[in-house]
This record gives C-alpha cells, structure tokens and sequence, in this order.
C-alpha cells in the first residue's frame, strides 16, 4: 500500500501530529512517524499481509526524510508490527506476531475505536493471568508489598480514575500485586498489563464518566490478598476483570460491538 492512496496517511495530519515543519529531525520525528504509521496498521487501515511502497515513495509521501521514515519502520519492526526483507519490502504482519502488549501498541490501538476483537483478547488475557497471580500474590506477599498496595489504593480514592494521578494509581495497585507474587516471569507482564489497564480506563470515560465505581473491585482483591486467602483473591480478581469487560463494551461503538 502507498501511503499517498485514497485512504493513507495524508502528511498534513503527520505534521499536526510532529507540532512542527516535517524538516524537523531525530527522535521526536522518527516517534512521530512511526505513532502515525503504527496507528495505521493497528487500526486496520492497512491491513495484515499488505506491503508498504518503498522507502523513498512513502517518504516523500510523507514529506519527511528516508532515514526518519526508516528508523519508524525499525520501530514498528522491533514491535512485531512489520517485517522487511530485501526485494520484498515491508509487509504488515498478522496480529499473532504483534507485541500486543507494547505500551504503545497499547496506546495506538486505543487512539481510535479499537478493533473488538483486540479489545477481547486483551481481557481474555486478564482472565488467563490477573486471577492467578492475586493467588499467588495471596500466598507470598510481604508486608512492602501489601502496603504499596494499600497506598495505590488510597490515591486512586484520592484522586478518581477520571484523572491522571488515579489511573497512575491503579498502574500502580496492579503492577505491586504483580510484583507481590514473587515470580519474574509474571513481574515482567507488569508495564503491559498495566498499559492495558490504563488505557481501557480511559477509553470508558472518553464520552461519559465511568459507568461505576471500580475501587470496591480493587479493594475486595486487596482484602483477600492481605488476608492471605488465595482462593477468595483469585474469585475476587475474576469478578474485576469480567466488570472491566462489561464496562468497556458499553463504551464501544455499536457497530463495534
């Protein structure tokens, strides 16, 4: 696909989007082009499987420079969005081999209406893994642990979830329970499952306020946990991520849904 077609990327959004001339240079162009490139491809308009045009046709498509153009596609590559190989360009890859939980992947997804079958698997991996680890985090958390907890709690109360300093909050409550079970391999989910969080909090408020209050969900999960009852942290946990669902349906366009 060109990115000059019907459709594409026009550069006039793209130099919105960089705040200044398309002349400009280093990471702030290449993050740029590579938010507005990647938002293209996670929101569908350029499909899994199409080939981008060459580097100096989309480029000038673009009006930025070929080394800016192709540090973004190294961007997206790293992700799992792109593979380029020589002769045969740059292919969209299916979304199996996207980094879907990429913060910024994350972030591009949620930049317009998500697709709902991404919006789906993010939850369904919340199911998978969120119950699990409130166990565990049940069975081994220290008291840093049930108190870092706690204070996240507190400022999400504090401050809401309608704002930035609450949904930092919740990244915080379910990045220390994470932390809490002690397991690397479930700590390194942290930065994603967090992102996931944080962005699906502010979709569901992006045209109304949340439709309930979600602090007594973390606080029932919070309770189990300092009280060291796994089973009711796991069924706690459960009933968070299923009301975090139902919520961000609601949110979705019909047609969407």
């Amino acid at each position: 696909m060109s990115l000059d077609e019907p459709g594409a990327p026009a550069p006039a959004e793209l130099a919105a989007l960089i705040g200044r001339s398309s002349k400009g240079s280093g990471r702030r162009l290449r993050g740029a082009v590579a938010h507005y490139l990647g938002t293209a491809i996670v929101s569908g308009r350029i499909r899994p499987g199409e080939r981008l045009t060459g580097e100096v046709e989309n480029a000038e498509a673009l009006d930025v420079s070929r080394s800016a153009y192709r540090e973004a596609v190294q961007v997206l590559t790293a992700k799992g969005l792109v593979e380029s190989r020589p002769r045969a360009g740059t292919r969209v890859l299916p979304r199996s081999r996207w980094n879907m939980l990429d913060p910024q992947v994350l972030a591009w997804a949620f930049s317009g209406e998500p697709d709902v079958q991404f919006v789906r698997d993010l939850f369904e991996l919340r199911a998978m893994v969120e119950p699990g680890a409130a166990a565990l985090a049940a069975q081994r958390r220290t008291k840093a642990d049930v108190k870092a907890m706690k204070d996240a709690l507190a400022e999400m109360r504090r401050h809401t979830l309608a704002t930035e300093a609450g949904r930092a909050a919740d990244r915080d409550f379910h990045d220390a329970l994470l932390n809490a079970t002690q397991n690397n391999a479930v700590i390194s989910l942290a930065a994603g499952i967090g992102a996931a969080v944080n962005w699906t909090t502010q979709f569901k408020q992006r045209a109304r306020a949340l439709p309930r209050d979600p602090l007594p969900d973390h606080v029932r999960v919070f309770d189990a946990i300092a009280a060291g009852d796994p089973e009711a942290a796991s069924a706690a946990m459960r009933v968070l991520v299923e009301l975090a669902l139902d919520d961000t349906r609601s949110s979705m366009a019909p047609e969407a849904t």
